[in-house]
């Protein structure tokens, strides 16, 4: 389950000897919100919209996200309009703001111990983690709140990543198509979309 509090207060009443476990997919999630925020919030620090620097926070938000950045391969980074390897792009960005940096390092290294399902390893980031006034902070607050469900998702091999990926689809379905004159259409199209 994600950590909609709201589902917790009844799931014990009605699944009596339910074990939670909070999806790796929302914790990922959860985790990447509060690292688009901080790098949202270090770009509208950047008054010249000119600087490589904010042309990386800009147009190349994807490489913050990604677990591993290509160090090796020179490729075209549009945006940028410059060619270089994605962590350098990386580091034009996180060398001149340690704020950010602190952020990123904490989103990957969390990332990498879910990823590898290293529940010691996540849970020492988790402990050792200093407030620093950023939105990290909170997401680091909702993940202690979860402990125990979260705990469990480090260690547990199930995920709702594939279930989220269906409803997202159906739901991008329905934005562009305005509706169905009837349902069974509707299914029709959803199992072509799924399938």
């Amino acid at each position: 389950m994600d950590m909609n509090a709201a589902y917790q207060l009844f799931i014990h009443e009605v699944f009596p000897n339910a074990r939670i476990i909070i999806d790796r997919f929302h914790i990922v999630q959860l985790l990447g919100r509060a690292l688009d925020q901080a790098r949202i919030a270090t770009l509208k620090q950047i008054q010249n919209h000119h600087l490589r620097t904010y042309k990386v926070l800009k147009s190349q938000w994807r490489l913050f996200h990604k677990a591993n950045p290509d160090a090796q391969h020179v490729r075209y980074l549009f945006g940028l309009n410059e060619y270089m390897s994605e962590q350098n792009a990386l580091d034009i960005a996180l060398d001149k703001y340690p704020e950010l940096k602190q952020v990123y390092g904490t989103y990957i290294s969390l990332h990498d111990a879910l990823t590898n399902r290293d529940t010691r390893a996540f849970w020492r980031i988790l402990d050792t983690y200093k407030p620093t006034g950023s939105p990290m902070d909170t997401a680091i607050s909702t993940l202690y709140k979860n402990r125990r469900g979260v705990l469990a998702a480090t260690a547990s091999p199930r995920s709702n990543g594939p279930i989220e990926g269906v409803n997202r689809l159906i739901k991008s379905l329905k934005r562009s198509c305005f509706g169905f004159g009837n349902q069974e259409n509707f299914f029709n199209r959803i199992y072509q979309l799924t399938a």
